[in-house]
């Protein structure tokens, strides 16, 4: 997985602010980012952080590169179903 810095002006979010929005658990959004299915920003203290413009692109608020909001929030609750896996 490549790093990446997030912009000066980017937001990070939770995972309890993540979780909100999809309307899961935070622990979920945490399996989706060790699974790498999400893209996660380490904190100095280990914490994850998600870049806003990362998640609202997932939600199809924003047009990006990624799969459609619904298609990849359907992959997502399917491998949740399967235990993350």
């Amino acid at each position: 997985m490549t790093r990446r810095e997030p912009p000066e002006t980017e937001r990070l979010l939770t995972p309890g602010e993540v979780a909100a929005l999809f309307r899961v658990e935070p622990k979920t959004v945490t399996r989706w980012a060790a699974a790498g299915r999400l893209h996660c920003i380490r904190t100095p203290g280990g914490h994850r952080r998600f870049l806003e413009s990362d998640v609202r692109a997932l939600l199809g608020e924003t047009p990006a590169a990624a799969p459609s909001g619904t298609e990849y929030t359907e992959e997502l609750a399917a491998a949740n179903n399967r235990g993350g896996r």
